[in-house]
């Protein structure tokens, strides 16, 4: 099984954001948005992860508990029973990130695993992760190795 580490930052709410994904320091990914939100900046670092690395199961390592618990308290089994409405009713937000997130973990391709990670508490991958996406997100420019 592979590990991806995976962030995302923001500088303001919405403001300039960055993601970020690493498979350890020999593979990694960032890149920018001029304006966004954390929760997207989080859900797109762990899209590009999976597009990036198509082959073979998976387990992502986040800090983000919105995309930890989607997956592992099965959140999205009530947002698509309901039609993309969320437990108050109100439309799913960043459905446009979601759905495709879908298609790569929920077809039974191949194993995608959600494991949490606490931000900001000396985890080296966590920490790296979080470099890259806020020096994508303060300087609008992602990298790639």
């Amino acid at each position: 099984m592979i590990r991806i580490h995976t962030d995302g930052a923001c500088r303001g709410n919405p403001g300039p954001g960055g993601w970020a994904w690493a498979r350890g320091v020999e593979g990694y990914a960032s890149g920018a948005e001029p304006r966004t939100t954390n929760q997207r900046m989080e859900l797109r670092a762990v899209l590009e992860a999976l597009r990036a690395n198509p082959d073979g199961d998976v387990e992502i390592v986040s800090d983000s508990t919105y995309v930890v618990k989607c997956f592992n308290d099965h959140w999205y089994v009530g947002w698509l029973r309901r039609g993309w409405k969320n437990s108050q009713g109100q439309p799913v937000a960043n459905r446009d990130l979601w759905e495709p997130l879908f298609d790569l973990t929920l077809r039974g391709e191949r194993t995608v695993t959600f494991s949490w990670v606490r931000g900001h508490a000396g985890d080296p991958m966590n920490e790296f992760v979080d470099e890259l996406a806020t020096a994508a997100a303060d300087r609008q420019q992602g990298q790639q190795r």
